[in-house]
């Protein structure tokens, strides 16, 4: 089973058994509370068992928005019943009794019920929100002199659709040009939907500004009209790299940038990620820099020889707290800067998100502003 069916229904189950039953309301009541939990658990499947894929893109935002809100109240309720489980489980151990009054408690139960949709109200806003800019610096163990300071803003999973339009889509371009970098790499889920629906909301990616120039490789979302949206970022000034580079050259001193695909492509009869075809006819000793939208392969990429990896797809686990099955589906790589071996790894939060769960809670979404540095030594910090 699909891990956003069996996550969701997971779920349901778990706040029947410890929420719903124990309390103390009549059977009729129970009943009726156990299908709404269900029906908003499964409406991702029951929609898509009804709508093909694509067609979940083009909703009206405000459904998709409170469709999501439902999603993260009742995930959240989870998440606070097994804390109360667990201070139940500490009282217990305590004062060997059992905490009967945590479960039966009406008082209790409306108040997590209140806290679930107020929390989740604020996830939604902050994210749907245009992303603020995330800066860090860092520092590549080969990076020549010339390239010191080279700056780059990654743009990742802004997932254009009806939740984040022209007008989304626009704020977010004037904020990336104000940082003036060097190169924007934009690393995958660019847009949901077809490009006769989606293009007004696209448009401003072609007014992105950088000194040497906007690079990009696909996502798993970018498959639905492959060929189509190709062709459009083309003419919007992105360069795609499909199991490709180029080499960048500035004071004296280059570097490669690598783009490659995503195993999605399998599905659709498109080549498959080759990291070693992108890096075929790399000049030896140049730093190689690797846009990759997801982050699981980032040991063999490490492995390959890239110096720095940047990725998205996991938008930073949304919800600080469950990022722990986000991080189970990509081998550990949440959010964040990782040491691979001898590459960097940094993954972004992402700027949108996928309209499954417009969601965000200790997860903010980001325009990510990277300055690359020399390092004295070379050297990096060991492999976490």
């Amino acid at each position: 089973m699909n891990i956003f069916r069996l996550f969701p229904l997971l779920i349901f189950i778990f706040a029947l058994l410890r929420f719903v039953l124990p309390l103390g309301i009549g059977k009729a009541w129970k009943v009726v509370i156990a299908l709404i939990l269900l029906a908003i658990s499964q409406q991702r499947f029951l929609s898509g068992t009804f709508f093909p894929s694509t067609a979940m893109t083009e909703l009206p935002s405000g459904l998709i928005v409170f469709n999501g809100l439902l999603l993260a109240i009742v995930a959240l309720l989870a998440m606070f019943v097994i804390l109360r489980d667990i201070f139940g489980l500490i009282f217990m151990l305590c004062r060997r009794k059992y905490p009967s009054f945590l479960f039966s408690s009406k008082r209790l139960a409306l108040a997590l019920c209140v806290a679930s949709v107020l929390l989740s109200a604020f996830g939604v806003w902050r994210g749907v929100r245009v992303p603020d800019v995330r800066r860090l610096e860092i520092t590549l163990r080969n990076l020549p002199p010339g390239l010191d300071g080279l700056t780059i803003v990654q743009l990742t999973d802004t997932h254009i659709n009806s939740v984040f339009p022209e007008k989304w889509t626009r704020a977010v371009v004037e904020k990336t040009n104000a940082l003036k970098p060097d190169m924007v790499l934009i690393t995958g889920d660019n847009v949901d939907g077809a490009p006769e629906r989606r293009f007004t909301d696209v448009a401003p990616l072609g007014e992105l500004k950088a000194r040497i120039g906007v690079f990009g490789a696909p996502g798993n979302h970018d498959y639905s009209f492959f060929v189509d949206w190709m062709s459009i970022f083309k003419k919007l000034g992105i360069r795609m790299l499909l199991n490709e580079h180029v080499v960048i050259t500035r004071n004296g001193d280059s570097l490669a940038l690598i783009g490659i695909t995503d195993i999605a492509a399998a599905r659709r009869g498109y080549p498959m990620p080759d990291i070693e075809a992108a890096l075929s006819g790399v000049p030896a000793g140049v730093p190689r820099i690797l846009m990759s939208h997801r982050p699981d392969n980032a040991r063999e990429n490490a492995d390959a020889g890239v110096d720095l990896q940047v990725s998205g797809h996991t938008h930073g686990g949304l919800i600080y707290g469950l990022s722990f099955i986000v991080k189970y589906a990509n081998k550990g790589f949440v959010s964040g800067l990782y040491n691979v071996g001898n590459m960097r790894l940094y993954v972004s939060n992402g700027a949108g998100l996928w309209t499954g769960f417009p969601v965000r809670i200790g997860r903010p979404s980001e325009i990510t502003h990277i300055v690359l540095k020399t390092p004295p030594n070379g050297l990096l910090a060991p492999d976490n």
